[in-house]
């Protein structure tokens, strides 16, 4: 095991644990990855968080293939030093490197105790890890001008990271966006942008971001007219999503999220029920999505019916003037 992955700056002890753990495990041992955070008493949202990491940094590859019978499998990759994609898909097909053997004809090992190996050259450096690259620092979208730069997906020119945001936060984070986009005109989200937006805003939630962050995030400094809402969303998720918490703020969340019953999140629906019903609101409703959508379709009817009777006032208004015309 190298001693860059000890001393790795992006990995947590989790990914490093999880990654030893794995790389101690003999060749034929077919376990995953899943199988194996468990025997390291590593909890499913630090083991989700560990793999993320893993996968981004290129200690861990994933396919996924049909198998015989229609079943699919996933296929993963571990290793000890980090891997290009076409590099692990080498690996995996036994395609040979790039580099090329050295010629001759292999040393015979040398018979009885090396005199060079003593205690003073026996030292063995680290592996340098190349220093990331200095980002540019993104520009404030307090103005209008900077808030209009919506045709530029952020994203497009970098690699897309891999989701591995639980689909309980997903759907959280879609509920959100679609909250916000109702209550501000200037952010009328479609539902195609809802659902391609909804992993940014479950990885929000996933960081310890709340709500009432989310919101401001998104509305503060809005210019007066938007044309593209989603890009204008994309780009604000992306720029100000919340850092990684350090593992000892992980932890304590998890303490404090197991900590309290799961119902002190939810509210009960204020509307008309034979029996009392829960709900975890969004954005602060008092109504369940039942009662808001009755709710919705009773004020369509009342307008339509006010609608239709305008109409009929002024045809009678209409009528009764052509008769005393004449």
């Amino acid at each position: 095991m190298p001693n860059e992955i000890i001393r790795h700056p992006r990995l947590s002890s989790d990914a490093v644990r999880l990654l030893t753990w794995a790389l101690s495990l003999p060749e034929e041992a077919l376990e995953p990855l899943s199988r194996t955070a468990q025997r390291a008493s590593i909890g499913k949202s630090a083991f989700t968080r560990a793999k993320r990491e893993l996968v981004a940094e290129g200690f861990v590859h994933e396919w996924r293939r049909q198998a015989d019978g229609g079943r699919w499998v996933t296929d993963q990759m571990i290793s000890n030093v980090p891997l290009t994609v076409t590099e692990a898909e080498a690996a995996r097909d036994g395609r040979p490197s790039v580099q090329s053997p050295a010629t001759g004809e292999p040393n015979r090992p040398a018979v009885g105790r090396s005199p060079k190996k003593t205690r003073r050259n026996n030292y063995n450096p680290p592996t340098p890890v190349p220093a990331p690259a200095d980002e540019p620092e993104a520009m404030a979208d307090e103005t209008p001008a900077a808030a209009e730069r919506e045709g530029e997906d952020p994203s497009a020119s970098k690699q897309s990271p891999v989701c591995m945001v639980p689909p309980p936060l997903v759907e959280r984070g879609g509920l959100a966006l679609a909250a916000i986009a109702h209550a501000e005109p200037r952010l009328r989200l479609s539902g195609r942008d809802v659902a391609g937006l909804a992993i940014l805003a479950g990885e929000w939630f996933q960081r310890g971001g709340g709500m009432p962050d989310l919101r401001e995030a998104l509305i503060s400094g809005l210019p007066e007219v938007v044309h593209s809402p989603g890009a204008l969303v994309r780009n604000r998720l992306t720029r100000k999503m919340p850092t990684v918490p350090t593992f000892a703020e992980q932890r304590e969340a998890d303490r404090h999220a197991t900590a309290g019953p799961r119902v002190g999140e939810m509210r009960e629906c204020t509307g008309d029920h034979v029996q009392p019903r829960l709900f975890r609101p969004v954005d602060g409703e008092t109504l369940c999505l039942a009662c808001r959508s009755d709710a919705e379709a009773g004020v369509a009817a009342a307008i339509d019916a006010a609608v239709r009777g305008g109409a009929a006032v002024r045809e009678l208004l209409h009528t009764r003037q052509a008769g005393v015309a004449a």
